[in-house]
């Protein structure tokens, strides 16, 4: 099971370069980074886990800052923790996907999401009640422009003629009922329900919840939607984030198949970001529960 990172990487935490160094030196598996454009000073969503984090409205651009970590490592993963697709012009959003899997060498992770602030998706166009359609379009399109042979979509929300792009996310297609499955390792962040996981099967690559609770009778139901939308059942991944690990959690994760946790650090100065780092090792390079999975962390 492999251990990676997260945390809200702002003009006043660590820097990428620095991070992805030391994550690399220490075995980390991955580096995944969340985004925020702009968090709108008349807020009337409350935020899901509280009072919202003043790091929310400091996130760096994650494709900018994945790129630097990306040109200073060579094993580590890379990947959004989320993308707010709906938040962005699909066909440009589709090129900087690629564009960033290509120069890393296939190493990115897209985990995307519908988004928490009403306020903040407004800004960018999107209607609230529409948007997990809009992000299933949206796919659609960037899907589109990923395939080996030009394809032209049509859909709901947009569309895109047959064209030449280049370059191609890294990662070979992936069978499934409706066809190949074009694009980097894409991952659905969200509570478990039948939709979810309908849509998950239907253009993902695995889930990416926050934590890692109810997963006993949750992950039933994912590996039944997956196997009824014709996915190969060795293709899921399941990536838990935002995990407080301990020794107990970690083997009852493995247990359950879960392929990787995101640890989360601090959104701090370098030496407290360290500092939590040192605390995190022990979890990097465990042995693996009786039965579980021998994977390494830095396997990718």
């Amino acid at each position: 099971m492999r251990v990676a990172a997260t945390l809200y990487l702002t003009d006043r935490t660590i820097t990428p370069v620095r991070l992805a160094r030391e994550l690399e030196q220490r075995g980390f598996a991955a580096l995944y980074l969340p985004e925020h454009s702009h968090i709108p000073v008349s807020r009337e969503t409350p935020y899901p886990g509280g009072e919202l984090p003043p790091e929310c409205a400091r996130m760096l651009n994650p494709f900018v800052a994945l790129a630097q970590a990306a040109a200073v490592t060579d094993r580590l993963g890379l990947g959004t923790n989320i993308t707010l697709v709906g938040q962005h012009d699909p066909i440009d959003l589709a090129k900087q996907i690629a564009t960033l899997d290509h120069l890393s060498g296939g190493r990115f992770t897209l985990g995307i999401g519908y988004g928490w602030n009403r306020e903040e998706a407004a800004d960018h166009g999107v209607e609230w009640r529409t948007r997990r359609a809009l992000v299933r379009d949206r796919m659609a399109v960037m899907r589109a422009l990923w395939a080996d042979e030009p394809t032209s979509y049509e859909g709901e929300f947009g569309s895109v003629r047959a064209s030449e792009v280049h370059p191609k996310p890294v990662r070979a297609p992936r069978t499934r009922k409706e066809g190949p499955l074009y694009g980097p390792r894409t991952l659905v962040g969200g509570a478990a329900g039948p939709k979810q996981f309908a849509q998950i099967a239907e253009y993902a690559d695995g889930w990416l919840p926050i934590g890692g609770g109810g997963l006993r009778e949750t992950l039933p139901a994912l590996r039944a939607a997956w196997t009824e939308a014709g996915r190969d059942p060795g293709d899921l991944y399941v990536a838990l984030s935002a995990v407080e690990p301990t020794e107990g959690k970690l083997a009852h994760y493995e247990e359950l198949g879960v392929d990787e946790v995101i640890v989360q650090l601090p959104a701090r100065p370098e030496n407290e970001v360290l500092r939590a780092l040192d605390g995190f090792q022990r979890y990097v390079h465990r042995t693996p529960a009786p039965g579980g999975r021998s994977v390494t962390s830095t396997d990718l």
